[in-house]
């Protein structure tokens, strides 16, 4: 998947992969050395997340069913945990930094793409 920020018009990553079962949503980014640049996750459904057992630190961002941004997480580490959004759709999780460079914020409308492989 694409994730670009309509609002902003830039991209958030351009391989996002999709956690949509219930193990896959358990699992998460768990066992992950890193997020490379360009890479995330998109959970769905998720309303709260944590970085308990990884090792690297990580960008959250809480989209709900319109794509608006409900709440952001910058540079999250490790043994934290974020708190409930029960509007969410979803979260995008992604390489830290990338809200501080893309300037990402509340209100945006983030836009996910499925890209059609070859």
């Amino acid at each position: 998947m694409i994730a670009f920020n309509r609002s902003r018009g830039n991209v958030l990553g351009e391989r996002i992969a999709g956690a949509i079962t219930f193990l896959s949503r358990g699992r998460g980014l768990l066992g992950r050395p890193a997020l490379e640049e360009g890479e995330g996750l998109w959970i769905a459904p998720c309303r709260i997340v944590h970085t308990f057992g990884m090792s690297f630190s990580i960008d959250v961002i809480f989209i709900d069913n319109e794509g608006r941004i409900l709440g952001l997480h910058p540079e999250m580490p490790q043994a934290r945990i974020t708190r409930y959004y029960r509007k969410a759709a979803g979260a995008l999780e992604l390489p830290s930094g990338v809200i501080g460079r893309t300037g990402a914020a509340a209100g945006d409308i983030v836009e996910l793409t499925e890209v059609l492989q070859r």
